[in-house]
């Protein structure tokens, strides 16, 4: 990429030297045209200076979107390698030892929890590649979005804190029915909240609220984790884009979640926006109508 960029800099410093020496030849051999010489002359500057910057533009575009395929690679490498090696040092330590029923029973949840985390991560995959390749229909029917969102919750709950304190805290309205693709949507409150627990300290509490006003569905996740800053906010939800920077980066992730989520709302006729909140942290407030 680097070297495409040095020919591609290299070729517009040639052609500008170019069409002034050929400009200067010009107006020495014909000084009576130097108006026209000029004009024209200027004319092509310009338009040859626009068609370089979108040019430039282009090319600096698609080197970005190529570091972030390549760090989504690695992502998803160390996301793969990290559950897989907890699972099977848990199932070698009951292979091995003579352990009690009450150790095998916490070594197997601790399994199935990383299992789902794999499960995830792959529906996440599948479900971005077919949105990218427009090849989901999104199959709607009516369903009860407080079970939903109550039982993601409960399937990302945290109590095993150092503090002792329950992580996420849920506020649900129940009964709450709409119509939509519930495979899908189950995807954007996973995200969201997993999103929440991700940027947060440990044993800070993250709240789920679920409710429905003016004839509107509201769902707010909102954390008191890193934050986003105000640059970023119109970035998060493009493909592969992680808040920070490569260096400075410590939450794990893929760069997908978001991406899935305004996706998947786009096709709901579903809203989303982020806002800060106080002291710290972000709230995602997304809003279905009740159609």
């Amino acid at each position: 990429m680097k070297r495409s960029l040095v020919i591609f800099y290299a070729i517009i410093i040639y052609a500008l030297s170019e069409l002034m020496w050929w400009g200067y030849m010009l107006v020495h051999l014909q000084p009576q045209r130097t108006g026209m010489i000029l004009g024209e002359g200027s004319m092509f500057i310009i338009v040859f200076s626009a068609g370089a910057y979108f040019l430039h533009k282009s090319i600096n575009e698609e080197r970005k979107l190529h570091e972030q395929k390549k760090n989504f690679l690695l992502s998803v490498t160390h996301e793969l390698k990290s559950p897989l090696a907890s699972i099977k040092i848990l199932l070698q330590t009951i292979q091995k030892r003579d352990l009690s029923k009450v150790q095998i029973l916490d070594f197997v949840d601790k399994s199935l929890m990383d299992i789902e985390r794999l499960d995830d991560m792959v529906e996440n995959m599948l479900l971005a590649s077919k949105i990218d390749n427009r090849s989901y229909t999104y199959p709607k029917a009516q369903f009860n979005l407080s079970v939903l969102v109550d039982s993601i919750v409960n399937r990302l709950q945290i109590t095993k804190c150092d503090c002792n304190q329950q992580i996420i805290n849920a506020e649900i309205e129940p009964k709450i029915q709409i119509t939509g693709d519930k495979f899908a949507l189950t995807s954007v409150v996973t995200n969201l909240v997993e999103n929440a627990v991700k940027y947060s300290k440990p044993c800070e509490v993250v709240t789920v609220r679920l409710f429905s006003k003016d004839e509107r569905v509201f769902l707010q996740v909102a954390d008191h984790g890193i934050g986003i800053a105000d640059n970023e906010k119109s970035r998060i939800f493009d493909r592969f884009y992680r808040v920070g920077s490569e260096d400075t980066r410590n939450t794990k992730g893929t760069g997908l979640g978001l991406y899935i989520v305004r996706e998947v709302l786009d096709k709901h006729q579903a809203s989303i926006k982020v806002k800060d909140n106080v002291p710290t942290g972000s709230i995602f407030e997304v809003v279905f109508g009740l159609t």
